[in-house]
């Protein structure tokens, strides 16, 4: 008899593996044939960051357990008591659910990310701990407190996929993907032929600007586009400026207000 996997558990637990799998990645080529591809470097992140990769690994999990909590939680909630599986769509309205469920995670993420920043309860006791990795890195794109995880990560994602109503199949691959784009937001690196940098502008660099100092009131968009900092004046542009001891550096250019 087969073993078979519902799309449930498919999932919750599939972007969680890619997300160890694909930050795992970064961690193994992450040698000196690299750094002439950082964003910071290696003493500065040293430096920086004032906490511990172990403790960060540790933080994730915690983070994953109440995905995995909430996750299992809504399936069986909207799940059919017949367990009757849910036909897949066409092609082309999966494709058109990726956009909507793409926009639509971008706009929960802004508004609690930005808000996040403005109430100083808020930043000082919840969201300031994932800005303790000043100098980011891809396994720790979601170090985060657990409320944050909550908040921002795991209802966004709820709220996507309940919203657009794909399916738990068409949840797999957008959860993956989404998953994807964060760690590569927070690798730290500007790999050359990057295919996401083709097609979103909100990259690596951007987010790192919004880790500096200069840039934590700007770059609150994430992790697809940039079109609510565009909207509401929060767009800090930069320019990617060659580093004279190798890498890079996302420089600020000043706004003119």
């Amino acid at each position: 008899m087969a073993f078979m996997v519902s799309d449930e558990l498919l999932g919750t637990f599939v972007p969680i593996v890619v997300y160890w799998v694909y930050s795992g990645l970064y961690v193994v080529l992450d040698g000196k044939a690299m750094d002439k591809y950082r964003l910071h470097t290696r003493a500065e992140e040293d430096v920086k960051n004032i906490v511990s990769k172990a403790t960060v690994v540790k933080g994730v999990l915690i983070q994953q357990a109440f995905q995995i909590a909430v996750s299992l939680s809504l399936f069986a909630i909207i799940s059919d008591d017949n367990g009757t599986v849910k036909p897949q769509p066409s092609l082309l309205v999966m494709v058109m659910q990726f956009m909507v469920a793409m926009v639509v995670m971008d706009t929960w993420q802004y508004f609690i990310h930005r808000y996040m920043h403005l109430n100083k309860f808020l930043y000082k006791h919840v969201h300031s701990k994932h800005h303790t990795l000043v100098v980011p890195y891809a396994f720790g794109a979601l170090y985060n407190h657990p409320l944050e995880g909550l908040l921002l990560d795991t209802v966004g994602g709820a709220l996507s996929f309940l919203f657009t109503g794909m399916t738990p199949r068409t949840g797999i691959f957008f959860f993956s993907f989404a998953t994807i784009k964060t760690v590569d937001d927070h690798c730290g690196l500007w790999l050359p032929g990057n295919i996401l940098h083709v097609f979103f502008s909100n990259n690596s660099a951007y987010h790192d600007v919004h880790h500096q100092l200069y840039g934590s009131k700007y770059n609150f968009s994430q992790p697809f586009f940039v079109m609510w900092d565009k909207i509401l004046g929060t767009y800090m542009p930069y320019s990617l400026e060659t580093r004279k001891e190798g890498g890079f550096e996302a420089r600020p250019i000043k706004k003119d207000n």
